[in-house]
């Protein structure tokens, strides 16, 4: 299932443009703090960090914005370019896992770079519902704008006077992040903060005209593709380089920890890294939730011809399978112990176009004990290519 589900996002994800990028699981921490940011909790108690021989601090990968944003300015492939990358593999925090995930998890990550406007936010948010179509995943769209960082600037000190006057109120791990990452207390599972966080300033009010502008074409976008959507004013990214548009897809399966796929625009990033101003926005998913939300098998490439065998006829077979490799079929011989029957089952649940039976000095197409043609060894490729082409010309 967890390989059907990559192959399944591969094929999408190329075929809206966009390529994989192989990002290192190591990098120098100094990385994460100017990225992510220093008061996160991803840097503060999440990250696995030490010191190796050279003395420099690095760091286990704990999500992957940061290093490709890394990678792309040291490539050049962000200077007068678009670009549109996907990536995957293991991740690493430390503290706490959540429901689904574990110390080391795996993601599939999709960024593109150079495009400004809400067209690719739109863009990436289709290409996400397509992917949970194929895979039978019922979830439900948030969006959220957090504004340009002028907007953000201005409703945190609104924010942090507000919760101020409330600190008595807050939890622990709210007043912690009063004065340091006020933003994720909006975030609070705490059900006792409910009333109090309904009632905080509400960060649309300090949208500009700007913000509008982006958030509004973006909704327009959603609603003429017939794409469902909640506007949810408390929507945030735990991490500092988010701007503008922010998102999530959540599933009422995963109990508190509801989110499946959640990501956003980050323009500074890049020139925050030591690149030039590059507008950029991506989405993340956790795999290890993923499958276990999917309901549909993928479609993967069907299996063109399965050949049940015994040991008399099983070299001429492999001959035989790789004839057909060579025309572009793809082809299964089985080189166990079982018999017949228990290969005709395989043969029958393996979902092949076609089952050839190898016995003796003929081929029987279409399966052992039907009527299928029967054809000499010498005959059988070039009557199994036609066979099959003409089954492809049918569909």
């Amino acid at each position: 299932m967890w390989t059907a589900v990559e192959s399944c996002a591969r094929t999408l994800f190329a075929g809206y443009g966009y390529q994989e990028i192989r990002l290192p699981l190591l990098e120098h921490t100094e990385l994460y703090t100017r990225a992510v940011g220093e008061v996160t909790d991803i840097v503060e108690k999440e990250m696995y960090t030490f010191v190796d021989r050279n003395g420099d601090s690095l760091s286990l990968r704990p999500e992957g914005t940061a290093g490709c944003v890394r990678a792309g300015i040291e490539a050049g492939a962000f200077h007068n370019q678009t670009q549109r990358f996907w990536y995957q593999g293991p991740m690493f925090r430390h503290e706490r896992p959540q429901k689904g995930r574990y110390r080391q998890f795996h993601q599939l990550g999709v960024e593109a770079y150079g495009m400004a406007g809400p067209d690719i936010e739109a863009e990436m948010i289709l290409l996400g519902e397509r992917l949970w179509r194929a895979l039978g995943v019922k979830t439900r769209l948030l969006v959220n704008s957090l504004g340009t960082p002028a907007c953000r600037a201005a409703y945190r000190q609104a924010l942090v006077d507000y919760l101020a006057r409330h600190a008595a109120d807050l939890d622990d791990d709210s007043r912690r992040r009063l004065e340091r990452n006020p933003l994720r207390i909006l975030d609070s599972k705490n059900p006792a903060l409910a009333d109090l966080l309904d009632a905080a300033p509400k960060l649309a009010d300090y949208w500009s005209g700007e913000a509008v502008a982006h958030f509004q074409g973006l909704t327009d976008q959603l609603t003429e593709a017939g794409v469902a959507f909640t506007v949810t004013p408390r929507l945030v990214r735990g991490l500092d380089y988010y701007t503008h548009t922010v998102f999530e897809w959540v599933s009422d399966a995963l109990g508190a920890q509801a989110t499946v796929c959640a990501g956003g625009r980050y323009d500074g990033l890049v020139e925050e890294l030591g690149g030039a101003a590059t507008p950029a926005v991506g989405f993340a998913l956790g795999l290890e939730r993923l499958v276990t939300l999917v309901t549909r098998w993928p479609q993967t490439a069907p299996l063109d011809v399965f050949v049940i065998t015994g040991t008399p006829t099983r070299r001429k077979a492999v001959a035989l399978a790789e004839a057909l490799r060579e025309h572009g079929f793809a082809v299964e011989v089985y080189l166990g112990p079982a018999g017949v029957k228990s290969q005709i089952k395989r043969a029958q649940s393996s979902g092949a176009r076609m089952t050839l039976y190898a016995q003796g000095d003929e081929i029987e197409l279409d399966g052992a004990g039907a009527a299928g043609a029967r054809v000499a060894w010498s005959e059988a490729v070039l009557a199994v290519v036609a066979r099959l082409r003409g089954q492809r010309e049918g569909e």
